[in-house]
């Protein structure tokens, strides 16, 4: 990789179709970073890949790629490179001519390209599939001869939209971690769109979570999922999601929700949503709260149990493989200090002020 750099959108508004995708959005992407656009589809991420590469005109804003506005530039002189979902490979080309087509349009040296590809093959494990088309390669083969492609041209900036989506889950898992060790390798600056949580949180220097064509919050991976700044960031992430109990906070500075009682450092509005990640809720038999399993899902290294506490059901994950089945009695804690609280009517989070967790022994009721 010859050169990396940074990407910087002001005030990007986008337009398609006479819809409004993108409004005013601001984002800075670090020179050599991984950053992931994570979010549900439609909720503007590709879009917004899209216009960085130059395939979508933009309403309003700025695009600049290495200090340079690259806003109304061609997507051949921006100094990306893009892998797309569907490979895009010329079907008639071998694994050689796709992989240099690009270096090729450029007008690049026959000796510099055919050095380029034998390295970006030789990363790639594609040196003894050079002289093959596409047909007669596997999705995981002809996704590497695309990743390759981009690789060649030695952009400054690397584009994938959702590459790994249309691979079966063993692919998934193995070319994520080639593009991993890949970007360490290259420490290329890449923008990565998903709407997999997990390779966002396996990948990303620093996710970028969004809904509804705006930023809900831009963080690590540790970030994002640990300190979630709104109730959508909350329940996107994670897996089963975050649970959310809605209580009252009283004159002494309590939250209150039947059983539950929380210590907050701080006065907080009368009512308040607790969001508490499944791992942060422990079976034990000492426990103060009190609940009934409603469904166990065997995970392999551990499992997913629903507990019934009369009101609603929380989620919970218990490492290894105790016996357990539906309709069994339990006891419980939650770990107040890795617990969120949210405002119910903006769905900001309320500055993470737990500080105790004081819960009586009894059923657990969540009003």
């Amino acid at each position: 990789m010859s050169h990396v750099a940074n990407v910087a959108l002001r005030n990007l508004s986008i337009t398609l179709g006479g819809n409004q995708v993108i409004r005013d959005l601001d984002l800075d992407v670090r020179e050599g970073e991984f950053l992931v656009l994570l979010g549900p589809s439609g909720c503007g991420k590709s879009t917004l890949l899209h216009s960085i590469a130059g395939l979508n005109e933009v309403a309003g804003g700025s695009i600049a790629i290495g200090g340079q506005d690259m806003t109304g530039v061609d997507p051949c002189r921006r100094g990306i490179g893009m892998v797309f979902q569907s490979y895009a490979l010329y079907p008639t080309m071998t694994v050689e001519k796709n992989m240099s087509f690009g270096a090729r349009i450029a007008g690049l040296p026959k000796g510099e390209i055919a050095a380029r590809v034998a390295r970006v093959a030789g990363m790639l494990q594609l040196t003894d599939l050079l002289k093959r088309k596409p047909g007669q390669l596997s999705g995981g083969q002809r996704q590497r001869v695309a990743i390759g492609r981009a690789l060649v041209r030695e952009a400054a900036v690397l584009l994938f939209d959702e590459p790994l989506s249309n691979l079966d889950a063993k692919l998934r898992a193995d070319l994520r971690r080639e593009l991993k060790l890949l970007h360490q390798r290259l420490k290329a600056t890449i923008i990565y769109v998903t709407h997999d949580q997990v390779e966002a949180m396996t990948l990303a220097s620093r996710i970028v979570v969004m809904q509804g064509g705006q930023v809900r919050q831009i963080g690590t991976p540790a970030e994002v999922y640990e300190r979630p700044a709104n109730l959508f960031v909350a329940g996107f992430l994670g897996a089963p999601s975050m649970n959310f109990i809605h209580g009252e906070v009283d004159d002494y500075g309590f939250f209150r929700a039947g059983a539950v009682h929380l210590k907050l450092r701080q006065a907080l509005p009368r009512r308040a949503v607790l969001g508490v990640r499944p791992e942060h809720i422990h079976l034990h038999a000492g426990g103060a709260l009190r609940g009934k399993l409603a469904l166990v899902e065997p995970m392999g290294n551990h499992q997913v149990v629903w507990i019934d506490t009369g009101a609603q059901q929380l989620s919970c994950i218990v490492q290894g493989n105790p016996l357990l089945a539906p309709g069994d009695a339990v006891s419980f804690d939650i770990d107040a200090a890795r617990a969120s609280l949210f405002d119910p009517d903006s769905g900001k989070a309320l500055s993470y002020a737990v500080e105790q967790a004081a819960a009586p022994a009894g059923a657990l009721t969540l009003d």
